[in-house]
């Protein structure tokens, strides 16, 4: 094996080059990020001579970054095999942390669409409207376009009343006094105490339905998306035709599926 040497005084293998001769190659970096890429789940434990080879390093070296990681807490040993310890995570942390909300979710929503064969989206609350942030569209079931930033008023729709449901009573009260709260169809609920009492009963089962209330012939089931905090920061949808899929079927079929994808959502938030 080919070896140079850097300041660290070790060897460099296959651990790293500088592959594009710009001169800015850390090689030790490169060499420590292949002692902890040496070990995964079939090898959780190696010694320093398994280290060695799987980073293609001198022993010297494999040594010296080892006992630098064990130093710094990403590393454990018994003193003849070594294994990562949880503080990895952190440098993965880094990294969800850097994803923004609709990056998330959008993976998500289209594993579920493709479940559901249905359009889904997710949102969030802006004042007394939801703006859209992430969608997987599969048939126009509306009369306008829903697109990313589409906005509509919270009281009337099913992810409006998970985020409404989300907030302290007072919050709540006040967002719904500042709704213009129109008829948009014969079976949009308008009432404060009505509404109130549909939140009440969202927040209590953790889910809400909607049968034609922003839009005749337009039913829509929402979950909650909560971040690391347990507050409700988004959420998601699936959306249908009444002449197309029932409430049961909806209920039934459809909600237990955007529950999944909302909970695998929530594992991904709280790592943030």
């Amino acid at each position: 094996m080919t070896e140079t040497t850097d300041a660290a005084g070790g060897g460099v293998g296959a651990a790293g080059t500088d592959a594009g001769g710009t001169g800015e190659f850390v090689q030790s970096l490169a060499r420590g990020l292949a002692v902890i890429r040496a070990f995964d789940a079939e090898h959780p434990e190696l010694s320093l001579s398994d280290v060695a080879r799987r980073a293609e390093l001198t022993r010297a070296a494999a040594r010296r970054f080892l006992h630098t990681l064990t130093a710094l807490g990403y590393v454990r040993t018994d003193g003849r095999l070594f294994a990562l310890t949880p503080r990895v995570l952190e440098l993965g942390f880094s990294y969800l942390s850097s994803l923004s909300l609709p990056e998330i979710v959008q993976p998500h929503l289209e594993r579920l669409s493709r479940e559901v064969d249905e359009s889904v989206s997710a949102a969030v609350l802006d004042g007394a409207d939801i703006v859209y942030i992430a969608r997987v569209p599969t048939r126009r079931i509306m009369s306008v376009r829903i697109t990313i930033g589409t906005r509509f008023p919270a009281y009337a729709t099913s992810m409006g009343r998970v985020l409404l449901a989300g907030l302290a009573d007072a919050e709540r009260d006040e967002v719904l006094a500042a709704s213009a709260r129109a008829h948009l169809t014969g079976r949009t609920l308008t009432e404060p105490a009505r509404l109130r009492a549909e939140l009440d009963r969202v927040r209590a089962q953790g889910w809400a339905l909607v049968d034609g209330e922003l839009e005749a012939g337009l039913r829509s089931v929402a979950a909650p998306l909560r971040g690391r905090d347990g507050e409700v920061v988004a959420a998601v949808n699936v959306s249908t035709s009444a002449s197309r899929d029932t409430v049961e079927r909806l209920t039934e079929v459809h909600l237990p599926a955007l529950l999944r994808q909302a909970a695998a959502i929530e594992a991904e938030l709280r790592l943030r």
